[in-house]
């Protein structure tokens, strides 16, 4: 929980005066077969664009370091990544709805003692203050104790199936978070950690486990 509070303190102090910015969520959002998400099902989250590395997976911050994990997209063009579900703010909906906060929850056992629910934080020795996507989030309970872990899915690209995953939660009222696009930053020995980009969002798609 110390973590939770201070990533969501950070979240206030870089962008405080960052408008929060939603769209109406008027339409389920798609998989590959063009079937809308399902609410608690496995997905793997994809990349569009082929040839800039695989699916959405887990990753520690450094060899030396196992625990730890956070968000990154594999390296292998071919993986499908981990699965992962999807919880709507509203437990009542079935299916996930466009530019809706929901939590993003890997369906994987790990060894660290943490969930394995997405959330919004940083690496304690990057100097550059990046906002990258690690997990320890929990699943519901939105409010202001919780904001670092409510994401949104919305439509961006040429294709019909093609995403974007946003941070720009809505579960405080009298909050102003910063808002960013979710895209991946690479480092020195070529992992690929989301994180949040201005201008440079991972494209992606969806597809059902077998």
């Amino acid at each position: 929980m110390t973590n939770l509070i201070l990533s969501a303190a950070t979240i206030f102090i870089i962008l405080y005066t960052s408008p929060l910015t939603t769209t109406a969520a008027n339409t389920a959002v798609l998989d590959i077969d063009g079937q809308p998400l399902q609410a608690d099902t496995n997905y793997y989250i994809l990349p569009v664009f082929r040839g800039r590395g695989g699916g959405v997976t887990l990753a520690p911050k450094n060899s030396t370091q196992p625990c730890p994990l956070y968000v990154a997209q594999d390296n292998l063009e071919l993986s499908k990544g981990l699965p992962l579900k999807f919880y709507p703010v509203n437990p009542k909906d079935r299916r996930i709805p466009l530019s809706t906060d929901l939590n993003i929850v890997f369906d994987v056992s790990t060894i660290c003692v943490q969930s394995t629910g997405w959330s919004l934080t940083s690496f304690d020795d990057d100097e550059t203050q990046r906002l990258y996507i690690g997990i320890s989030g929990t699943i519901g309970n939105p409010g202001i104790e919780t904001i670092s872990n409510w994401f949104k899915i919305e439509k961006a690209g040429s294709g019909k199936y093609d995403y974007k995953i946003v941070f720009c939660p809505g579960v405080c009222e009298f909050c102003r978070p910063i808002c960013g696009d979710v895209g991946v930053f690479i480092k020195k020995d070529g992992t690929r950690f989301l994180g949040l980009l201005s201008d440079q969002p991972l494209l992606v798609k969806f597809k059902k486990e077998a």
